[in-house]
């Protein structure tokens, strides 16, 4: 695996070796060993996997502290641009965005620590995406900032004029200056 540090403090860009021949391919797509050498001790543990059909997008999504979230996301099937902002107010980088787009193809990962808000759009007809954490979802703790918050300047890779499909939730989310943040 090349660990691959990215211009915000904390993301992670992961990068697998694929072993592939014509029968298919094989990917090794977490060791702890391996993991904790270069990013440090993350306690996973839970996994989840969602599949979002062209022009959801889903975010950007974080939980206050306590149950503040890391993630490690990747896509299993399909293309999405994956966004990570920086909501730690103290930050250099508050309110910066890092997108990098995932695929069932390029098999990358990102690691998106506490702190950070997160979202992605799909790109392709369908996708699944799934993501390690290191806290249950916990609904009180729960918060958001809106996809197009023109402070954060996401490039979200739409095509045309028709919107991104959005959950009633998302729609009401505020802007990064209203938002209720705890982190340092």
């Amino acid at each position: 695996m090349n660990y691959i540090e990215t211009a915000i403090a904390g993301v992670w860009l992961l990068e697998p070796e694929v072993f592939r021949d014509s029968r298919g391919y094989f990917v090794e797509t977490y060791r702890q060993d391996d993991f904790e050498r270069h990013i440090g001790r993350v306690a996973f543990m839970q996994d989840n996997e969602s599949c979002s059909v062209k022009g959801v997008l889903r975010g950007l999504h974080y939980q206050l502290a306590p149950c503040s979230q890391a993630k490690l996301v990747r896509v299993i099937q399909g293309t999405v641009l994956d966004v990570a902002v920086d909501v730690r107010r103290h930050s250099p980088t508050f309110g910066k965005a890092f997108a990098v787009e995932l695929s069932g193809e390029n098999k990358l990962q990102l690691f998106i620590p506490k702190g950070f808000a997160h979202g992605f759009h799909v790109l392709s007809g369908t996708a699944v995406f799934t993501y390690k954490v290191d806290s249950p979802y916990a609904p009180a703790y729960e918060r958001g900032i809106r996809f197009d918050d023109p402070a954060i300047e996401i490039d979200w890779k739409r095509t045309g004029t028709e919107a991104p499909i959005l959950s009633g939730k998302d729609v009401k989310l505020p802007l990064l200056k209203e938002a209720e943040l705890n982190f340092e």
